[in-house]
């Protein structure tokens, strides 16, 4: 599995290379703030990833701010409406919820 981020502390930070600049590069994501990092070697890298996760709770805490993290485990899909009627009647043939229905196949297509 290509993995081009990295994870520290519930955050997520993208993983970027620049050839101009030699240097590696990412920025955390799903939070309001725009906090990056850099390094010229994975190991500076990662270092500097959280580095920047400390920083950014701290100034959070500094500021009263709520810290937001990467992922709050809520997200809203677009899809054909056909696919949409047809996932729904899924989930109530099977007595769940349309929410517990996408929920367990992304985690079936996650075990594959």
């Amino acid at each position: 599995m290509k993995k081009d981020y990295l994870e520290y502390k519930g955050f997520v930070g993208t993983v970027h290379f620049s050839t101009e600049d030699e240097v590696f590069f990412g920025k955390i994501e799903g939070i309001p703030d725009l906090v990056s990092f850099q390094g010229k070697s994975v190991k500076e890298l990662k270092k500097a990833f959280e580095e920047s996760v400390n920083s950014y709770v701290q100034l959070c805490h500094e500021h009263n701010k709520p810290v937001a993290k990467s992922l709050k485990g809520s997200f809203n899909i677009r899809i054909n409406p056909e696919l949409h009627r047809l996932a729904y009647n899924a989930s109530l043939a099977r007595g769940v919820s349309l929410n517990q229905f996408v929920q367990q196949a992304i985690e079936k297509e996650l075990a594959e």
